[in-house]
């Protein structure tokens, strides 16, 4: 809006501007912001499985809301999956994420993250579609300090923060407790290839040598 003024005071002619609601989830929060930062629609930054992530992590009240926004659902199916309670509405989030992840990377993809997902948190193992990250083998072979390797891969902003979230119980190493601000991750973590590194229950990301 400033813009337009500033062009009419600079040029004296009348421009135009479209605008939209600013959207905000039910706790107010501006949608589009997460803890860790913008929500890219690049899956360069954001990857599907992350995008994913995102909206399977809508609060309960925002469903139908966002399924209505942010979806192609007919509004029957929409009015019959806002209806659910209780834990069933987790199956809800689970078809929003789908369907707004397909709009935009692609039904394969968007299927390939929810595999991914389920097999984390139902089967506890290693899904490829995982965000990952490579360390040099030499550098892994001789060891990376815990701290500093949460925030090479994404999880943490710093090595204070890192060191927080172990005094919380907040991190995990191939679905392991981190309770050693000092341990060393090398080769030796390695399972099927990989060291899954965890904050919390819903943020995972894969370490493979390279």
């Amino acid at each position: 809006i400033s813009g337009i003024d500033l062009g009419r005071r600079m040029e004296n002619v009348e421009l135009f501007a479209v605008t939209s609601p600013l959207i905000t989830t039910s706790s107010g929060a501006k949608m589009g912001k997460t803890a860790s930062g913008a929500v890219w629609l690049n899956a360069d930054l954001v990857s599907p499985y992350e995008y994913w992530q995102f909206w399977r992590n809508t609060e309960d009240a925002d469903v139908g809301r966002f399924l209505r926004l942010f979806t192609e659902l007919p509004l029957d199916e929409i009015a019959r999956l806002e209806a659910l309670g209780g834990a069933e509405i987790n199956e809800a989030k689970k078809v929003l994420a789908t369907e707004a992840t397909a709009l935009l990377h692609g039904a394969a993809a968007a299927e390939e993250a929810s595999e991914a997902a389920r097999r984390t948190f139902e089967e506890g193992t290693l899904a490829d579609a995982l965000p990952t990250i490579t360390i040099p083998e030499a550098e892994l072979a001789a060891g990376i300090g815990v701290l500093g390797l949460f925030v090479q891969a994404g999880l943490m902003s710093s090595n204070g923060e890192a060191r927080r979230a172990i005094r919380g119980g907040g991190l995990r190493i191939n679905d392991a407790a981190v309770t050693d601000e000092k341990a060393m991750v090398s080769a030796g973590d390695l399972a099927d290839g990989a060291i899954k590194l965890s904050h919390g229950r819903k943020k995972h990301v894969l370490v493979r040598p390279g």
